[in-house]
This record gives structure tokens, C-alpha cells and sequence, in this order.
């Protein structure tokens, strides 16, 4: 008779490197007194079913003494894999997830992976785990699966892993997951792959992650919508998923992915909401796309007057863009159009045909193949979980109203100022003090004038108020005797003596001679200057203007960019590849979206020879330290590079994000790397290349085989 039992040997397991079981053969025990044998076999039986459960190791007949002559033998092999598997149940059942870790080891090293619901089981126990390492065993297992038995693994187990990874910050592992689900052409219900997506984004390498594989997702979607493959709907995102990837997009200062979002949003058919609408102008912000954020302001004038309020950050977006153009006239008009927008809302029923989709243009209005993006600017997601941050820099929403801040004003100021535009900047003023009919805002044209005196600006000052008064909108005395006073200071004679007479003609000064409004002017002036400083944070915002537009960049450099973009979308590349050109030639910066437009434009034309002469102009403007290069440009010329063959280029691209400690997608790279050269130079060894520049090649393919794991 053979008695057989576990023994656990208090090691650590690595996943796939098995130590001897843990499961031991004793000697053959036998007795010839006969009834002793009996009962020292059952109270051992005993002691193994306490340990075990109610799992009976042996057959009670086993133990007759009729068979104490010719000793009976257990199978040893089918008897232990039904005490490991029992073992690893109870170990499941009571949530002991070393134990069922080190069972699992022990079985797989003898017989291989348990059956597919005691896999699924073990997958799903550490999925409860907040414990990183227990989590990140869950990853490492589904992939031996995956290796080894793929049929093994069922799907809502691998959704109930991605979750858990991406609420433990995990975004690595959660993205590896998703992707494994991609490749079977299922996903998740939405609402759960909401939820990842939203936890992998709070993290810049997890905002990375999720919006390459928001990309990845469209592009299988519109793989298999062009096969006609019933699949394509499991794989579609929604407006959800692309608004959560878009924000960390934003908040992260991935201009150029969110760009690339914004445009497979409307290659996948997606009706963008008012998040969305919102999140556009923030990334067409970031990139200079004023004429962007125009097309939606057309079709957001007519469709939201009744949710002004709501689109405050689009206003301010658009606001910014007119300013960074030395575009002052559109900054007026569009301060003048939130102001008519609100007016209206009074007048205006809440629409109830919230159905009605909009196009809007995507690159210029004039192409007929160019893209358009459905939009529905009075849609409102109530489920949303997303909640998108308004930062009230330009324009604020104050007491139900859109209103200029401060920092809007000293812009406007200062530009009017440079263009020598006092009398235009006086007429807004009064516009907005008569019309507007808004307390904040009424107050500006005093607090411009305050400004102007305090900062030595006293001829437009005294300019200002002239034209106030011409329009029968006189200021009060005090702002006179503030410009009176800093005359005198100044010993600006003449133009006190002038002031003076406008003083004494609209009664502001009766009783007092020259000199004695002089002397009080002078023993005043401290406390004059010191009041007006107090009044608002106008002056502060007009020196800070001043010095940012020292460093900022020139207008220019938008207007080219912006005909750049144009003709890259239209194909033109002679065309926009001239204005690159003349950039040089003017001694103008070429900024990160410059690249990128003409990068695109290349691509589209798979003209990526093209790119690789850019990529030089990159490296010097890098050198010069006159280029600060994102991490999303740098994804971009590795992905052409490998696109196009260029694997010595795209390894030198990945040796600059290296040096830069910027995370690499290397699962993305590999499956574009599989997807076009799958086999290229899979058998070619170095001795058998016949020239020079194969052998390099190869050598340069085999690093980076190499470094996205192929081999």
C-alpha cells in the first residue's frame, strides 16, 4: 500500500520557472501483523482528510486487511492531480492567494494548466487584489496563456483584470489587456471601458497609452467596417471614450495626438457633444488652429445662445487665439458677439430638436474629400463622467452673464496701444459702458484710464478722456486731477495748462488759480498715485503683458503655420513645403507644429523619404536649442520611420525619447512593425547581406526586433 501527501516547500515561484513538486512518493508501508496496519493507515487517512477537506485521498476498500498478503498500489499520478486541484480550490474559496499561487505551480509543473474555470478562477482572485504583485502575476499568467493554451481564457475575466489594473495605476498592464481583448475583436461594454479609460488617463504614460489605443481601436473598427464585418459595432468607441482621451490630452499637452483624435473622430462617424465641442477648441488652441475653432464658433452662435455660459472655455480659447494672432479687431468683434449672443437669450426658446446634427469642416472648407465631423453642440451627456474644467483666464460667467476679465482687458489695451488705435480702444470702452449695461464692465473704462496715468501712458490717457467727453460720457473729476497731477509731476507744462482749460470749462475747477491747483496738484501726488494703483489689478496684468510679449511667439509664425496646415491638408506639399522655406529665409522659428503639419501632409502622400530630410532640420533646431521637441512629434517620426523602412532612423528617434526619460509604446511600434515587415530579413544572416548598406540595414531591423521583444 502506497500513502501519499503534500508537502509545501517555502519557496518563491517565478512564472514559468517551475522548482521541483511539492509533491513527494513515501516508501511502500507494510505490516504482516494485520490488524495494526489497519489503524495506523486510518489515523494517518484522518489526519490527511482534515487537512484536505472532505476529499477522501483513498478508497475505503483500499485499506482491507484481506489484502495485507498482496499489498494493493495507488496510483500516484491521477491521485495527486485531484488533491492539487482540490487544494488549489479550497485556497480559492478562502481567498489564500499564495497558497493557490504556489498549488497552481506545483500542477502546472506536473500536468500543465488546471482546466479553463479553475484558470479563470485563480485570474479572477487576484483581480480582487489591490496588491500590485498579485495583480501584475494575474498580467504575466494570461499571457502564458495566451502563449501556451489561448482557448483556456473566457473574456469577462480579462475585463474584470483590465478594471482592476487601471484603478491600481497600473496603466502599462491594463493597456496590454485591452489590447489583447482588440486583437479578438471584442471589447468591453462601454460603460466598464469607460471606467478604464478614465482611470489610466490620470497619469501622463496612462493618457499615452489610452489614446494610442483609442487609435488602434478606430483603426480595427474601420478595418472591419471596410470588410462589412458584423465585429466592427463591438469595436466601436463612443463620444465618451474619445472625450476622456481628448481631455488628457489637454491636460497633458498632447497637442498633436489630440489633433490626430479629433480627425479619427470623424473618420469613425462619431457625433462629438458639447464636451467634445469644448475639448476641440482646447486642442485647436494648443495648436494654433484659429480657423478651427471658427468653423464651430459659426455653428455654436446659432444653435446655443440658451448654454452661452456653458461655452465660456470655448469663448476664452478662441479669445486667446485672436490675441496671439495681433489680431485685435477679432478680439473686439468677438467680445462684442458674446455680448449679442446673451442679449438673445431672452428672446429665444431652449431648442427641442436636439437631434439636428451639424457638419463641420476639418482642414479647409474648399475640399471636397476633406473630412467633416458631426456635431451636436446642445447635447449634454447626463451619464457623463467626465467633467471638464473650465479655466476662466479671458473670459468669465459671472451672475449668468459672459463677462471680459482683467487680463482679457490688458491684452486689448496694449495691443490698441501698439497699433496706435487709442481712439478704437475708446469707442469699445464706451460701447461697453453704455450698452453692455453690466456693472463689472462699465467699470473698465475708469480703470483703463487709471491704468494709463499709473504706467506713464498719459497721453493716451488724456486721450481717452477726450473722447469720453466728446461722447457726452464724461469720467468725473478725479481721473482729470490724476492726469492733472502726474502733468505737473512730469513738469509737462503744456499739456496741464491744456488739461486745466478743459477742467475749468466743464466746472470740475472754479475758485482756483493756476498756481494754486498746481501746489495742490504737487502736495497730493503721493496719495493720488496711490489710490489709483489700489482701484484694480489692471496695472499689474498690463506690466505682465508687456513682459510675455518680450518672449512670446510672433504673430507670424501662426499665419504660417496656419498656411502650412492648409496646404498640407489639400495635398499641396510644393506649395506648403515653399512656406517652410520662406520661414528660413524670413529668420522665423519653426515651432513643433510646423513639423507636424508637413510630417502629415508627407505621410499622406507616403512620401517619407521627405520626412527624413525634416528630421535633419528637427536635430539642428534641437541643437540650436531653439525647438523643444514633444513627445507626441517624436511618436509620430518613429511611426513613419517604420512605416517607410528607415530602422536606423526610428532607432535614433527612440535614443532621443531615451535620453529624455519619455515612455515608449513599444506594443504599438511592434504591431505596426508586424503589420508591414513582418518578414523582413527573417532569415538573412549578416554573412549573407551583398552589400554595405543591407548589412547595416539588417543590423539596424535586428535592434529593433530586438528591442519591441520579437525575437
Amino acid at each position: 500500500m502506497a500513502l501519499i501527501f503534500s508537502r509545501k516547500i517555502p519557496l518563491s515561484y517565478a512564472l514559468g520557472v517551475f522548482v521541483p513538486s511539492a509533491i513527494h512518493k513515501t516508501a511502500l508501508i507494510e505490516d504482516h501483523g494485520g490488524e495494526f496496519f489497519p489503524k495506523r493507515v486510518f489515523e494517518r487517512f484522518r489526519a490527511l482528510s482534515v487537512f484536505y477537506g472532505q476529499y477522501q485521498l483513498v478508497a475505503p476498500q483500499h485499506f482491507s486487511t484481506n489484502s495485507v498478503s498482496q499489498p494493493g498500489r495507488i496510483c500516484w499520478r491521477g491521485d495527486s492531480n485531484v488533491v492539487l486541484l482540490r487544494k488549489l480550490e479550497i485556497a480559492l474559496r478562502e481567498h489564500q492567494v499564495d497558497e493557490a499561487w504556489v498549488t497552481f505551480i506545483d500542477f502546472k509543473k506536473l500536468y500543465g494548466f488546471p482546466t479553463g474555470s479553475m484558470v479563470n478562477r485563480l485570474i479572477s482572485r487576484f483581480s480582487y487584489s489591490s496588491d500590485h504583485h498579485w495583480l501584475q502575476k494575474a498580467c504575466d499568467l494570461v499571457f502564458l496563456i495566451l502563449k501556451e493554451k489561448p482557448g483556456l481564457l473566457q473574456f469577462p475575466v480579462l475585463t474584470k483584470l483590465s478594471i482592476s489594473l487601471a484603478r491600481a495605476q497600473m496603466p502599462v498592464p491594463a493597456s496590454m489587456i485591452l489590447r489583447v481583448m482588440l486583437e479578438r475583436e471584442n471589447m468591453p461594454p462601454l460603460t466598464i471601458l469607460w471606467s478604464v479609460v478614465s482611470h489610466m488617463v490620470k497619469t501622463e504614460i496612462g493618457a499615452c497609452l489610452a489614446s494610442n489605443f483609442l487609435v488602434q481601436m478606430c483603426d480595427c473598427y474601420l478595418r472591419l467596417s471596410a470588410k462589412g464585418s458584423v465585429r466592427a459595432k463591438v469595436v466601436k468607441p463612443d463620444a465618451m471614450i474619445f472625450n476622456l482621451a481628448l481631455d488628457a490630452c489637454v491636460k497633458f499637452k498632447l497637442s498633436l495626438k489630440g489633433q490626430e483624435i479629433v480627425e479619427l473622430m470623424s473618420k469613425v462617424g462619431v457625433i462629438a457633444d458639447a464636451h467634445s465641442v469644448i475639448l476641440f477648441s482646447q486642442i485647436h488652441e494648443m495648436n494654433g488652429q484659429r480657423g478651427e475653432i471658427k468653423k464651430l464658433k459659426d455653428q455654436i452662435d446659432k444653435a446655443c445662445a440658451p448654454f452661452i455660459g456653458y461655452y465660456c472655455q470655448f469663448y476664452d480659447s478662441l479669445l486667446k487665439l485672436h490675441f496671439k494672432f495681433d489680431d485685435i479687431d477679432s478680439a473686439t468683434q468677438l467680445l462684442l458677439d458674446m455680448h449679442k449672443s446673451q442679449e438673445s437669450v431672452r428672446n429665444k426658446k431652449l431648442r427641442m430638436d436636439q437631434e439636428k446634427r451639424l457638419l463641420v469642416p476639418i482642414g479647409s472648407n474648399n475640399l471636397k474629400t476633406g473630412l467633416k465631423i458631426q456635431v451636436m453642440p446642445e447635447l449634454f451627456q447626463m451619464d457623463s463622467i467626465l467633467r471638464v474644467k473650465h479655466k476662466q483666464e479671458l473670459v468669465m460667467f459671472r451672475s449668468g452673464k459672459l463677462l471680459l476679465s482683467n487680463r482679457a482687458l490688458a491684452k486689448l489695451v496694449n495691443g490698441y496701444r501698439r497699433h496706435g488705435r487709442t481712439t478704437d480702444l475708446s469707442k469699445l470702452l464706451l460701447c461697453m459702458q453704455q450698452d453692455f449695461n453690466v456693472p463689472d464692465q462699465s467699470r473698465f473704462c475708469s480703470d483703463v484710464i487709471s491704468a494709463c496715468i499709473h504706467l506713464g501712458w498719459l497721453e493716451m490717457a488724456h486721450d481717452i478722456l477726450d473722447d469720453m467727453d466728446a461722447a457726452g460720457a464724461p469720467v468725473g473729476s478725479t481721473l482729470h486731477m490724476a492726469l492733472l497731477t502726474a502733468y505737473y509731476s512730469r513738469e509737462m507744462f503744456k499739456e496741464a495748462k491744456a488739461l486745466l482749460r478743459q477742467m475749468r470749462k466743464a466746472g470740475f475747477v472754479v475758485d482756483l488759480s493756476d498756481e494754486m491747483v498746481a501746489t495742490s496738484c504737487l502736495s497730493g501726488t503721493a496719495n493720488n498715485a496711490s489710490s489709483l494703483s489700489n482701484k484694480s489689478d489692471l496695472i499689474d496684468f498690463l506690466v505682465r503683458e508687456m513682459r510675455e510679449e518680450e518672449k512670446a511667439i510672433p504673430s507670424m509664425v501662426y499665419e504660417l503655420n496656419s498656411s502650412i496646415y492648409y496646404f498640407c491638408k489639400a495635398k499641396m506639399m510644393e506649395d506648403a513645403f515653399k512656406t517652410y522655406q520662406r520661414m528660413k529665409h524670413m529668420n522665423i522659428q519653426p515651432t513643433v507644429q510646423t513639423f507636424s503639419y508637413l510630417i502629415d501632409g508627407f505621410s499622406s502622400l507616403g512620401m517619407y523619404r521627405d520626412i527624413t530630410i525634416l528630421w535633419g532640420d528637427i536635430k539642428r533646431n534641437m541643437g540650436a536649442m531653439d525647438l523643444e521637441v514633444s513627445r507626441d512629434i517624436y511618436e509620430v517620426l518613429h511611426m513613419n520611420f517604420l512605416r517607410g523602412g528607415y530602422f536606423e532612423r526610428a532607432m535614433e528617434v527612440i535614443g532621443y525619447m531615451k535620453e529624455r526619460n519619455m515612455y515608449c509604446d513599444k506594443w504599438m511600434y511592434k504591431d505596426e512593425f508586424l503589420r508591414l515587415h513582418k518578414n523582413l530579413y527573417w532569415s538573412l544572416k549578416a554573412s549573407e547581406t551583398r552589400t554595405e548598406a543591407q548589412s547595416k540595414r539588417l543590423e539596424y531591423v535586428k535592434a529593433f526586433r530586438k528591442w519591441v521583444g520579437i525575437d
